[in-house]
C-alpha cells in the first residue's frame, strides 16, 4: 500500500510532471532496491548474486538514445554493479559514495548542468538528501516511507521490478520521445 502522503505527491506530479521532466539531462539511480529488488543472495562458495530487471536495463538505454546522461550512484562497491553498468554503457558509475548529494552535484557541474535537470530514483534513507535537491525525484512502490514522504513520485512497480522503466517512459514522453530501438551490428539477441 502506498502511504498516503505518496498519493498526494502522485496527484501533485500530475500538474507539474511535463514541465519537470521535459528538463531532465541526467537520470541517475541507486542500485540496491532500485535497480535490484533489495535482496543481496549469497552462494555456498561466497559469490554475492544480485536480480537486474532486463526492462530497467532496456530504459536505461532508451535514454541513451535520446541523449540523457545515465548514472548510477550507490553505496556499496561490488564488481556486479560494474559489470552492469558496463553492459548498459553507462558513462557515470560512481561506487561507495557516501555522500550522493555531493556526486550529484559534482556531475551536474561537469557535465554544464544544474540540479535541477537531474532526475534521481532512490529507496532509502541515504538517498534522502540527493532526492530532496534534484529537479525530479522518485521512489520505487517498495521505498521506505521516510524516501515516500519526500519525492515527487512513487512508482507503481517495485524495485528491481521496473520502477526505473517506469520513471524512463515518463521522461521520454514528457520530452516527446517516442521509444524506439533497433539493434545495431548483433544479432546474438541478448538483452540489456
Amino acid at each position: 500500500m502506498v502511504p498516503r502522503s505518496a498519493t498526494r505527491k502522485t496527484a501533485r506530479l500530475k500538474n507539474v510532471s511535463r514541465k519537470l521532466l521535459s528538463q531532465i539531462r541526467l537520470f541517475a539511480t541507486d542500485v540496491d532496491g532500485v535497480l535490484t529488488d533489495a535482496g543481496m543472495y549469497y552462494a555456498e562458495s561466497g559469490d554475492e548474486l544480485k536480480k537486474f530487471n532486463t526492462r530497467d536495463g532496456m530504459g536505461i538505454k532508451l535514454l541513451q538514445r535520446a541523449g540523457i546522461i545515465t548514472a548510477i550512484v550507490t553505496q556499496e562497491r561490488t564488481k556486479l554493479v560494474a559489470r552492469r553498468a558496463e553492459k548498459l554503457a553507462i558513462p557515470e558509475l560512481h561506487q561507495g559514495v557516501m555522500d550522493k548529494l555531493s556526486c550529484l552535484r559534482e556531475m551536474a557541474a561537469r557535465h554544464g548542468l544544474t540540479l535541477s535537470q537531474v532526475a534521481y530514483i532512490g529507496d532509502d534513507i541515504n538517498d534522502l538528501e540527493a532526492l530532496k535537491a534534484v529537479g525530479f525525484s522518485a521512489s520505487p512502490a517498495d521505498g521506505m516511507p521516510h524516501v515516500a514522504a519526500v519525492v515527487d513520485y512513487v512508482c507503481q512497480k517495485k524495485g528491481g521490478e521496473g520502477a526505473v522503466r517506469e520513471i524512463v517512459e515518463m521522461i521520454l514522453k514528457a520530452q516527446g520521445q517516442v521509444p524506439s530501438f533497433k539493434f545495431q551490428g548483433s544479432s546474438s539477441g541478448k538483452r540489456p
